[in-house]
């Protein structure tokens, strides 16, 4: 049986406690308090956030600002007083960036990310950075699941949904090469929203794969995805958002049989639920090339992977793990060629889910977000299969926290066409009435 960790856990849904700090029903102080103070009891055991000297000066700084800045409630803006979590691949003015790496701040600095600056604006307060694997990679860091101490979180932005399942922010961002916001979502029982390859800027961001990386959000909420996407994302139109009776299609093929059994039952479960309340649900075949794109969509990220890192790991290798290093000779040896293979294969896959969501008249194609519950330990952040087509196409994705096995949560996830993320968002708000 897991070892539950229930004191790890808060309900703290973003889109409630925003009105409430832009409106004072919820006082700016008490809230900033409640959540320092869960920080420091709470961090020994789930190591969230990178460790910050005068984290609390800092943080109460910014807080009496924001407050002089936007003294009457009537105009303050959208996210005021929210406290943030930022993957430390993102820079933010005043903090270090490390990529959770034995690298100095200084090798990875950057000029803060736009994605931090609109947070800003928007009046949310950074918490702090939170812990991510290193490099946004394979070697995880030590962040703990907030559901079971003893299982991995998932990765690479372990820190962001983990934080986000304790309370101590509202919302957080990470971002998605393989799986590293639709997984830990789901391993954590959040909400992780992976809009469409391009549609939050990534400046200010440490590279991993270029053709791929995606900056995602977690919150407790769908609403608060809703409102922080409004934020974060280019263009972003809630208007273009209505779906009333949604058509779900599940992809038919060996992709499904890369889910755990139990994973597989969760999501079984959770289709008949759906069928039972009345949704229309088509299984369509689909992804019958699961482990050809699995392996363009490896060779392209570890490619790419070596050629952001060729300078840095000349002057700074020996400080790089033992698996990140491995890695990186790996992707030396990715040919031109393949890489530009993966490139290639990311449009037409692209295509082809579109084509196919046209076909068959689908507002949304569902599969677990994970293969099954949070593995044991926390020397692996679990397997990314699930949503490796989904990144390798750059299309919208959406987790759902869609249940429970042996008491860890499970995931539903929702994938849409490529620029319709308000379309996905909304067809994953009819989605979760059934859930």
């Amino acid at each position: 049986m897991p070892r539950r960790a229930h004191s790890t856990l808060a309900h703290a849904p973003l889109a409630s406690f925003a009105e409430s700090l832009r409106s004072g029903a919820l006082n700016l102080e008490g809230y900033v308090h409640g959540a320092l103070d869960r920080v420091e009891r709470m961090e020994p055991v789930l190591r969230a956030l990178v460790p910050e000297r005068d984290r609390e000066a800092r943080v109460r700084a910014q807080v009496e600002a924001l407050r002089r800045r936007h003294p009457d409630p009537a105009s303050r803006p959208a996210l005021f007083g929210v406290l943030v979590g930022i993957k430390d691949i993102i820079a933010v003015d005043g903090l270090p960036t490390r990529g959770g790496s034995a690298l100095t701040p200084e090798a990875l600095q950057m000029p803060e990310a736009s994605v931090v600056t609109r947070l800003h604006e928007a009046g949310a307060v950074v918490l702090g950075k939170t812990v991510t694997a290193e490099f946004a990679s394979a070697s995880p860091g030590a962040t703990t699941n907030p559901h079971d101490q003893g299982r991995t979180p998932g990765g690479s932005s372990s820190g962001s949904a983990a934080g986000v399942a304790a309370g101590y922010t509202l919302l957080a961002v990470g971002s998605q090469t393989g799986g590293s916001v639709i997984r830990p979502a789901a391993f954590c029982g959040v909400m992780g929203f992976k809009p469409s390859y391009g549609r939050i800027p990534v400046d200010g961001v440490l590279y991993h794969s270029p053709s791929v990386d995606t900056l995602g959000i977690f919150t407790q909420d769908l609403e608060g995805i809703a409102l922080g996407a409004s934020v974060v994302v280019d263009g972003w139109n809630a208007e273009a958002a209505r779906t009333s009776a949604p058509v779900l299609g599940v992809p038919d093929g060996p992709y499904l049989r890369w889910a755990d059994e139990d994973g597989l039952q969760a999501f079984e479960a959770s289709v008949r639920r759906l069928v039972a309340a009345g949704v229309e649900v088509r299984r369509v075949p689909f992804l019958e090339d699961a482990d050809a794109v699995h392996h363009r969509h490896s060779r392209l990220m570890m490619g790419e992977y070596a050629r952001v890192h060729a300078e840095r790991f000349a002057r700074w290798g020996a400080l790089y793990t033992g698996t990140e290093a491995g890695y990186y000779d790996q992707g030396v040896r990715v040919t031109d060629a393949e890489i530009e293979a993966g490139r290639e294969g990311r449009m037409e896959l692209r295509e082809r889910v579109s084509a196919l969501m046209d076909r068959e008249g689908l507002d949304a194609l569902i599969s677990p977000s994970a293969p099954g519950p949070a593995p044991e330990g926390l020397r692996s952040t679990g397997r990314p299969v699930m949503n490796v087509p989904w990144s390798h196409a750059g299309v919208p994705a959406i987790s759902l926290p869609a249940g429970e096995v042996e008491h860890l949560p499970v995931g539903l996830q929702l994938v849409g066409r490529f620029g319709d993320d308000e379309a996905l968002l909304a067809t994953a708000a009819a989605v979760q009435a059934h859930l």
